[in-house]
Protein backbone atom coordinates (compact mmCIF):
# COMPACT_ATOMS: atom_id res chain seq x y z
CA UNK A 1 0.00 0.00 0.00
CA UNK A 2 0.81 3.60 -1.24
CA UNK A 3 2.11 6.16 1.62
CA UNK A 4 -0.52 8.31 -0.11
CA UNK A 5 -3.62 5.02 0.44
CA UNK A 6 -6.17 5.05 2.99
CA UNK A 7 -6.27 1.46 4.80
CA UNK A 8 -10.00 1.17 4.67
CA UNK A 9 -10.03 -1.93 7.14
CA UNK A 10 -9.43 0.37 9.90
CA UNK A 11 -11.03 3.50 9.01
CA UNK A 12 -15.24 4.24 9.41
CA UNK A 13 -15.35 5.29 6.24
CA UNK A 14 -17.74 2.82 4.12
CA UNK A 15 -16.47 1.36 1.37
CA UNK A 16 -18.12 2.23 -1.95
CA UNK A 17 -18.88 -1.42 -3.53
CA UNK A 18 -16.98 -1.02 -6.59
CA UNK A 19 -13.74 -0.93 -4.44
CA UNK A 20 -15.46 -4.33 -2.24
CA UNK A 21 -16.43 -6.06 -5.80
CA UNK A 22 -13.17 -5.07 -6.69
CA UNK A 23 -10.74 -6.50 -3.63
CA UNK A 24 -13.00 -9.84 -4.03
CA UNK A 25 -11.91 -9.94 -7.62
CA UNK A 26 -8.50 -9.35 -6.89
CA UNK A 27 -8.53 -12.27 -4.00
CA UNK A 28 -10.26 -14.80 -6.48
CA UNK A 29 -7.58 -13.87 -8.59
CA UNK A 30 -5.04 -15.19 -6.58
CA UNK A 31 -6.60 -18.79 -6.74
CA UNK A 32 -5.23 -19.65 -9.93
CA UNK A 33 -5.96 -23.10 -11.53
CA UNK A 34 -7.65 -25.18 -9.54
CA UNK A 35 -9.04 -29.07 -10.28
CA UNK A 36 -12.87 -29.03 -9.20
CA UNK A 37 -14.82 -31.94 -8.80
CA UNK A 38 -18.94 -32.08 -9.12
CA UNK A 39 -21.58 -32.95 -11.01
CA UNK A 40 -23.00 -31.65 -13.96
CA UNK A 41 -26.50 -30.43 -13.20
CA UNK A 42 -27.20 -28.54 -16.77
CA UNK A 43 -25.35 -27.89 -20.08
CA UNK A 44 -26.25 -25.44 -22.05
CA UNK A 45 -24.89 -25.20 -25.65
CA UNK A 46 -25.72 -22.55 -28.23
CA UNK A 47 -26.07 -23.02 -31.44
CA UNK A 48 -23.32 -21.31 -33.45
CA UNK A 49 -21.43 -20.27 -30.26
CA UNK A 50 -17.74 -21.20 -29.28
CA UNK A 51 -18.87 -21.15 -25.61
CA UNK A 52 -20.64 -23.64 -23.23
CA UNK A 53 -22.47 -23.27 -20.26
CA UNK A 54 -22.06 -25.55 -17.57
CA UNK A 55 -24.27 -25.73 -13.76
CA UNK A 56 -21.65 -27.82 -11.69
CA UNK A 57 -23.16 -29.02 -8.68
CA UNK A 58 -21.43 -30.12 -5.42
CA UNK A 59 -23.07 -33.59 -5.05
CA UNK A 60 -23.47 -33.49 -0.88
CA UNK A 61 -24.54 -29.58 -0.68
CA UNK A 62 -27.44 -27.31 -2.03
CA UNK A 63 -24.53 -25.60 -4.01
CA UNK A 64 -23.86 -24.69 -7.79
CA UNK A 65 -20.91 -22.90 -9.87
CA UNK A 66 -21.34 -21.77 -13.42
CA UNK A 67 -19.05 -23.18 -15.68
CA UNK A 68 -17.74 -21.47 -18.92
CA UNK A 69 -15.70 -23.25 -21.79
CA UNK A 70 -14.92 -23.60 -25.06
CA UNK A 71 -17.01 -26.05 -27.29
CA UNK A 72 -13.59 -27.77 -28.43
CA UNK A 73 -12.74 -28.57 -24.90
CA UNK A 74 -15.65 -30.00 -24.15
CA UNK A 75 -15.88 -32.14 -27.34
CA UNK A 76 -12.11 -33.35 -27.28
CA UNK A 77 -12.56 -33.85 -23.34
CA UNK A 78 -16.02 -35.63 -22.80
CA UNK A 79 -17.78 -35.11 -26.59
CA UNK A 80 -20.87 -37.63 -24.91
CA UNK A 81 -21.10 -34.97 -21.24
CA UNK A 82 -25.07 -35.43 -20.27
CA UNK A 83 -26.61 -34.13 -17.47
CA UNK A 84 -25.80 -36.13 -13.87
CA UNK A 85 -22.41 -37.02 -15.03
CA UNK A 86 -19.35 -36.83 -12.70
CA UNK A 87 -16.85 -34.47 -13.79
CA UNK A 88 -13.06 -33.38 -12.86
CA UNK A 89 -12.04 -29.85 -14.34
CA UNK A 90 -9.41 -27.84 -14.79
CA UNK A 91 -10.55 -24.32 -14.01
CA UNK A 92 -9.63 -20.99 -13.30
CA UNK A 93 -12.29 -18.92 -10.56
CA UNK A 94 -13.51 -15.84 -11.99
CA UNK A 95 -15.37 -13.13 -10.19
CA UNK A 96 -17.05 -10.46 -11.92
CA UNK A 97 -16.90 -7.37 -10.24
CA UNK A 98 -19.99 -5.39 -12.13
CA UNK A 99 -22.46 -8.62 -11.63
CA UNK A 100 -20.87 -9.58 -8.00
CA UNK A 101 -21.36 -13.28 -9.57
CA UNK A 102 -18.29 -15.93 -9.54
CA UNK A 103 -17.72 -18.48 -11.90
CA UNK A 104 -15.26 -21.04 -13.15
CA UNK A 105 -13.66 -20.82 -16.46
CA UNK A 106 -12.54 -24.45 -17.46
CA UNK A 107 -9.82 -25.08 -20.26
CA UNK A 108 -9.50 -28.98 -19.53
CA UNK A 109 -12.57 -31.86 -18.43
CA UNK A 110 -12.72 -35.10 -17.64
CA UNK A 111 -15.79 -37.34 -17.01
CA UNK A 112 -15.01 -39.53 -13.83
CA UNK A 113 -14.29 -43.08 -14.95
CA UNK A 114 -16.25 -46.22 -13.33
CA UNK A 115 -13.09 -47.43 -12.43
CA UNK A 116 -12.25 -44.04 -10.41
CA UNK A 117 -15.76 -44.19 -9.17
CA UNK A 118 -14.94 -47.39 -7.66
CA UNK A 119 -11.68 -46.50 -6.23
CA UNK A 120 -13.65 -43.82 -4.54
CA UNK A 121 -16.08 -45.48 -2.92
CA UNK A 122 -13.69 -48.48 -1.86
CA UNK A 123 -11.99 -45.39 -0.16
CA UNK A 124 -14.99 -43.76 1.51
CA UNK A 125 -16.48 -47.33 2.85
CA UNK A 126 -13.30 -47.61 4.79
CA UNK A 127 -12.99 -44.69 6.04
CA UNK A 128 -16.80 -44.94 7.58
CA UNK A 129 -15.69 -48.31 8.33
CA UNK A 130 -12.97 -47.29 10.43
CA UNK A 131 -15.49 -44.56 12.17
CA UNK A 132 -17.87 -47.69 12.96
CA UNK A 133 -20.50 -45.92 10.58
CA UNK A 134 -20.98 -50.33 9.74
CA UNK A 135 -20.97 -51.41 13.72
CA UNK A 136 -23.64 -54.11 13.82
CA UNK A 137 -23.45 -53.54 17.53
CA UNK A 138 -25.10 -49.74 16.66
CA UNK A 139 -28.19 -51.07 14.86
CA UNK A 140 -31.32 -51.00 15.79
CA UNK A 141 -34.04 -53.64 15.36
CA UNK A 142 -37.10 -51.80 13.78
CA UNK A 143 -40.46 -52.41 15.42
CA UNK A 144 -42.69 -55.61 15.02
CA UNK A 145 -45.57 -53.45 14.03
CA UNK A 146 -44.64 -49.80 13.13
CA UNK A 147 -47.29 -47.10 14.21
CA UNK A 148 -46.38 -45.40 11.16
CA UNK A 149 -43.49 -45.61 8.70
CA UNK A 150 -41.73 -42.93 6.90
CA UNK A 151 -41.06 -43.13 2.78
CA UNK A 152 -38.26 -41.41 1.26
CA UNK A 153 -38.67 -42.27 -2.38
CA UNK A 154 -39.42 -40.60 -6.06
CA UNK A 155 -42.54 -39.46 -7.09
CA UNK A 156 -45.04 -42.05 -9.01
CA UNK A 157 -42.00 -44.52 -8.49
CA UNK A 158 -42.76 -48.48 -9.15
CA UNK A 159 -40.32 -48.31 -5.98
CA UNK A 160 -43.05 -46.28 -4.14
CA UNK A 161 -45.85 -48.41 -5.84
CA UNK A 162 -44.19 -51.66 -4.69
CA UNK A 163 -43.60 -50.72 -0.74
CA UNK A 164 -47.26 -49.43 -0.55
CA UNK A 165 -48.49 -51.97 -2.40
CA UNK A 166 -46.98 -55.18 -0.84
CA UNK A 167 -47.58 -53.39 2.73
CA UNK A 168 -50.80 -52.45 2.79
CA UNK A 169 -51.60 -56.37 1.44
CA UNK A 170 -49.60 -57.76 4.30
CA UNK A 171 -51.22 -55.17 7.00
CA UNK A 172 -54.22 -52.90 5.74
CA UNK A 173 -54.07 -50.90 8.41
CA UNK A 174 -50.66 -49.64 7.87
CA UNK A 175 -50.17 -45.81 8.01
CA UNK A 176 -47.61 -44.07 5.66
CA UNK A 177 -46.07 -40.66 5.34
CA UNK A 178 -44.21 -40.48 2.38
CA UNK A 179 -42.02 -37.70 1.19
CA UNK A 180 -40.79 -37.59 -2.42
CA UNK A 181 -37.54 -36.42 -3.85
CA UNK A 182 -35.23 -36.51 -6.41
CA UNK A 183 -33.32 -40.18 -6.45
CA UNK A 184 -30.88 -39.22 -8.84
CA UNK A 185 -29.14 -36.23 -10.20
CA UNK A 186 -27.16 -33.49 -8.01
CA UNK A 187 -30.25 -32.34 -6.06
CA UNK A 188 -30.48 -36.21 -4.78
CA UNK A 189 -28.76 -36.21 -1.65
CA UNK A 190 -29.34 -32.52 -0.14
CA UNK A 191 -33.54 -33.33 -0.74
CA UNK A 192 -33.14 -36.55 0.55
CA UNK A 193 -30.99 -35.51 3.61
CA UNK A 194 -33.90 -32.84 4.33
CA UNK A 195 -36.85 -35.59 3.88
CA UNK A 196 -34.45 -37.47 6.54
CA UNK A 197 -34.94 -34.49 9.11
CA UNK A 198 -38.28 -34.46 8.58
CA UNK A 199 -39.29 -37.81 9.24
CA UNK A 200 -36.73 -38.07 11.98
CA UNK A 201 -38.30 -35.29 14.02
CA UNK A 202 -41.71 -36.99 13.80
CA UNK A 203 -42.59 -38.50 16.84
CA UNK A 204 -45.60 -40.42 14.62
CA UNK A 205 -43.00 -42.27 12.88
CA UNK A 206 -41.13 -45.73 13.94
CA UNK A 207 -39.36 -46.59 11.25
CA UNK A 208 -38.21 -44.78 7.66
CA UNK A 209 -37.72 -46.69 4.63
CA UNK A 210 -35.14 -44.98 1.82
CA UNK A 211 -36.54 -47.15 -1.35
CA UNK A 212 -35.41 -46.39 -4.96
CA UNK A 213 -35.68 -49.14 -7.97
CA UNK A 214 -32.29 -50.45 -10.12
CA UNK A 215 -29.58 -48.51 -12.31
CA UNK A 216 -26.84 -47.95 -13.32
CA UNK A 217 -23.80 -47.05 -10.72
CA UNK A 218 -24.04 -43.74 -11.19
CA UNK A 219 -27.31 -43.53 -11.18
CA UNK A 220 -27.13 -45.15 -7.17
CA UNK A 221 -24.21 -42.96 -6.78
CA UNK A 222 -26.64 -40.34 -4.40
CA UNK A 223 -27.01 -43.34 -1.81
CA UNK A 224 -22.86 -43.91 -1.43
CA UNK A 225 -22.34 -40.00 -0.62
CA UNK A 226 -20.80 -39.32 2.60
CA UNK A 227 -23.31 -36.73 3.99
CA UNK A 228 -26.19 -38.78 3.44
CA UNK A 229 -24.54 -42.07 5.38
CA UNK A 230 -23.55 -39.42 8.13
CA UNK A 231 -26.75 -38.01 8.04
CA UNK A 232 -28.36 -42.19 8.26
CA UNK A 233 -26.12 -42.61 11.10
CA UNK A 234 -27.28 -39.96 12.88
CA UNK A 235 -30.65 -40.57 12.89
CA UNK A 236 -32.87 -42.13 15.79
CA UNK A 237 -35.02 -43.68 13.89
CA UNK A 238 -34.41 -46.91 12.65
CA UNK A 239 -33.51 -46.63 8.83
CA UNK A 240 -34.56 -49.10 6.44
CA UNK A 241 -32.24 -48.94 3.15
CA UNK A 242 -33.80 -50.65 -0.05
CA UNK A 243 -32.24 -49.19 -2.96
CA UNK A 244 -31.96 -51.31 -6.12
CA UNK A 245 -31.83 -55.13 -6.80
CA UNK A 246 -29.64 -57.85 -4.92
CA UNK A 247 -26.64 -57.24 -6.74
CA UNK A 248 -26.89 -53.09 -5.88
CA UNK A 249 -24.57 -52.27 -2.64
CA UNK A 250 -24.20 -48.65 -1.97
CA UNK A 251 -22.93 -47.16 1.21
CA UNK A 252 -26.45 -46.59 2.64
CA UNK A 253 -27.00 -50.10 2.93
CA UNK A 254 -23.62 -50.63 5.60
CA UNK A 255 -25.26 -47.68 6.97
CA UNK A 256 -28.65 -47.83 7.49
CA UNK A 257 -30.07 -50.15 10.44
CA UNK A 258 -31.65 -52.81 7.76
CA UNK A 259 -30.66 -53.84 4.45
CA UNK A 260 -33.73 -54.91 2.03
CA UNK A 261 -32.52 -56.06 -1.31
CA UNK A 262 -35.73 -54.48 -3.04
CA UNK A 263 -38.72 -52.37 -1.87
CA UNK A 264 -40.86 -55.34 -2.10
CA UNK A 265 -38.42 -56.61 0.20
CA UNK A 266 -37.97 -53.86 2.39
CA UNK A 267 -42.54 -53.81 3.27
CA UNK A 268 -42.22 -57.71 3.77
CA UNK A 269 -39.13 -56.79 6.37
CA UNK A 270 -41.12 -54.14 8.04
CA UNK A 271 -44.64 -54.59 7.81
CA UNK A 272 -45.82 -58.51 9.28
CA UNK A 273 -48.40 -60.40 7.13
CA UNK A 274 -51.61 -60.42 8.74
CA UNK A 275 -52.44 -63.36 7.36
CA UNK A 276 -49.64 -65.23 8.86
CA UNK A 277 -49.80 -64.02 11.65
CA UNK A 278 -53.29 -65.09 12.27
CA UNK A 279 -52.35 -68.54 11.25
CA UNK A 280 -49.40 -68.77 13.48
CA UNK A 281 -51.94 -67.06 16.19
CA UNK A 282 -54.53 -69.88 15.29
CA UNK A 283 -50.98 -72.64 15.65
CA UNK A 284 -50.23 -71.12 19.12
CA UNK A 285 -53.91 -71.42 20.52
CA UNK A 286 -53.96 -75.01 19.12
CA UNK A 287 -50.69 -75.86 20.95
CA UNK A 288 -51.94 -73.86 24.04
CA UNK A 289 -55.21 -75.78 24.43
CA UNK A 290 -53.24 -79.24 23.78
CA UNK A 291 -51.34 -78.49 26.70
CA UNK A 292 -53.75 -77.40 28.87
CA UNK A 293 -56.06 -80.17 27.91
CA UNK A 294 -53.10 -82.79 28.41
CA UNK A 295 -52.40 -81.11 31.74
CA UNK A 296 -55.87 -81.51 33.06
CA UNK A 297 -55.92 -84.98 32.21
CA UNK A 298 -52.77 -86.11 33.90
CA UNK A 299 -54.39 -83.89 36.88
CA UNK A 300 -57.44 -85.53 36.55
CA UNK A 301 -55.30 -88.94 36.53
CA UNK A 302 -53.51 -87.63 39.62
CA UNK A 303 -56.62 -86.75 41.36
CA UNK A 304 -58.24 -90.60 40.57
CA UNK A 305 -55.18 -92.30 41.30
CA UNK A 306 -55.16 -90.72 44.92
CA UNK A 307 -58.81 -91.05 45.51
CA UNK A 308 -58.95 -94.85 44.69
CA UNK A 309 -56.36 -95.08 47.36
CA UNK A 310 -58.26 -96.70 50.89
CA UNK A 311 -57.32 -94.08 52.95
CA UNK A 312 -59.63 -91.62 50.62
CA UNK A 313 -62.12 -94.20 49.80
CA UNK A 314 -62.61 -95.41 53.02
CA UNK A 315 -61.17 -92.93 55.20
CA UNK A 316 -63.12 -94.27 58.45
CA UNK A 317 -60.83 -97.57 57.96
CA UNK A 318 -58.15 -95.46 59.19
CA UNK A 319 -60.08 -94.11 62.10
CA UNK A 320 -61.13 -97.46 63.15
CA UNK A 321 -57.65 -98.91 63.50
CA UNK A 322 -56.52 -95.91 65.26
CA UNK A 323 -59.15 -96.64 67.19
CA UNK A 324 -58.84 -100.24 67.77
CA UNK A 325 -54.53 -99.42 68.71
CA UNK A 326 -55.60 -97.06 71.19
CA UNK A 327 -57.99 -99.58 72.97
CA UNK A 328 -55.17 -101.68 73.43
CA UNK A 329 -52.35 -99.65 74.36
CA UNK A 330 -55.28 -98.23 76.93
CA UNK A 331 -55.36 -102.04 78.15
CA UNK A 332 -51.97 -102.55 78.19
CA UNK A 333 -51.26 -99.27 80.18
CA UNK A 334 -53.85 -100.27 82.53
CA UNK A 335 -52.05 -103.85 83.14
CA UNK A 336 -48.70 -102.62 83.00
CA UNK A 337 -49.95 -99.97 86.09
CA UNK A 338 -51.99 -102.91 88.15
CA UNK A 339 -49.25 -104.68 88.20
CA UNK A 340 -46.41 -101.94 89.43
CA UNK A 341 -49.36 -100.25 92.00
CA UNK A 342 -49.16 -104.72 93.15
CA UNK A 343 -45.83 -104.75 93.19
CA UNK A 344 -45.27 -101.56 95.09
CA UNK A 345 -47.92 -103.00 97.58
CA UNK A 346 -46.15 -105.99 98.02
CA UNK A 347 -42.76 -104.05 98.65
CA UNK A 348 -44.36 -101.75 101.05
CA UNK A 349 -45.84 -105.01 103.16
CA UNK A 350 -42.58 -106.15 103.40
CA UNK A 351 -40.81 -102.93 104.72
CA UNK A 352 -43.46 -102.15 107.18
CA UNK A 353 -42.99 -105.51 108.73
CA UNK A 354 -39.31 -105.05 108.89
CA UNK A 355 -39.75 -101.83 110.33
CA UNK A 356 -42.44 -103.23 113.02
CA UNK A 357 -39.88 -106.40 113.50
CA UNK A 358 -36.90 -103.79 114.15
CA UNK A 359 -39.04 -101.37 115.88
CA UNK A 360 -38.40 -100.29 120.38
CA UNK A 361 -42.15 -100.57 120.77
CA UNK A 362 -42.71 -104.53 118.74
CA UNK A 363 -39.71 -104.81 121.47
CA UNK A 364 -41.82 -103.89 124.33
CA UNK A 365 -44.80 -105.31 123.33
CA UNK A 366 -42.56 -108.46 123.63
CA UNK A 367 -41.73 -107.86 127.67
CA UNK A 368 -38.87 -105.62 127.46
CA UNK A 369 -38.58 -102.37 129.10
CA UNK A 370 -36.56 -99.38 128.60
CA UNK A 371 -34.81 -97.89 131.95
CA UNK A 372 -34.09 -94.07 131.38
CA UNK A 373 -32.12 -91.48 134.05
CA UNK A 374 -34.04 -87.96 134.88
CA UNK A 375 -31.75 -86.64 132.01
CA UNK A 376 -33.18 -88.91 129.64
CA UNK A 377 -30.43 -91.28 129.12
CA UNK A 378 -30.85 -94.81 128.58
CA UNK A 379 -29.57 -97.07 131.47
CA UNK A 380 -27.22 -100.08 129.68
CA UNK A 381 -25.42 -100.82 132.96
CA UNK A 382 -25.94 -100.98 136.63
CA UNK A 383 -23.08 -99.02 137.49
CA UNK A 384 -24.31 -96.16 135.46
CA UNK A 385 -27.11 -95.38 138.41
CA UNK A 386 -26.37 -94.76 142.17
CA UNK A 387 -28.65 -95.73 145.30
CA UNK A 388 -31.62 -93.67 145.36
CA UNK A 389 -31.17 -91.98 141.66
CA UNK A 390 -35.12 -91.54 139.86
CA UNK A 391 -35.57 -93.50 136.93
CA UNK A 392 -38.03 -93.59 134.51
CA UNK A 393 -39.16 -97.28 132.89
CA UNK A 394 -41.26 -97.16 130.10
CA UNK A 395 -43.08 -99.82 129.01
CA UNK A 396 -45.14 -101.21 125.96
CA UNK A 397 -48.05 -98.99 127.36
CA UNK A 398 -47.38 -96.55 129.67
CA UNK A 399 -44.83 -95.57 131.70
CA UNK A 400 -43.34 -96.02 135.74
CA UNK A 401 -41.12 -94.03 138.47
CA UNK A 402 -38.34 -95.92 139.99
CA UNK A 403 -35.76 -95.22 142.59
CA UNK A 404 -33.10 -97.29 142.53
CA UNK A 405 -32.74 -99.00 146.27
CA UNK A 406 -29.53 -100.63 146.08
Amino acid sequence: MSTGEVDRSTSEEPWPVRVVSQKIGAWIGRLGWVWVDGQVAQISRRPGASTVFLTLRDPSADLSLTVTTNRDVLDVGTPELREGARVVLHAKPEFYAARGTLSLRADEIRQVGLGELLARLEKLKKLLAAEGLFDRARKRRPPFLPNRIGLITGRASAAERDVLTNARRRWPAVEFRTVNVAVQGPSAVPQIIDALKVLDTDPTIDVIIIARGGGSLEDLLPFSDEALCRAVFACRTPVVSAIGHETDAPLLDYVADLRASTPTDAAKRVVPDLTEEVRLIGQARSRLERAVGNLVDREQHRLDALRSRPVLARPQVMIDQRSTELTLLRQRAGRCLHHRLAAADDELRHTLARLRALSPAATLERGYAIVQRADGHVVRAAAEVGKGDPLRVRLADGELAATVDG
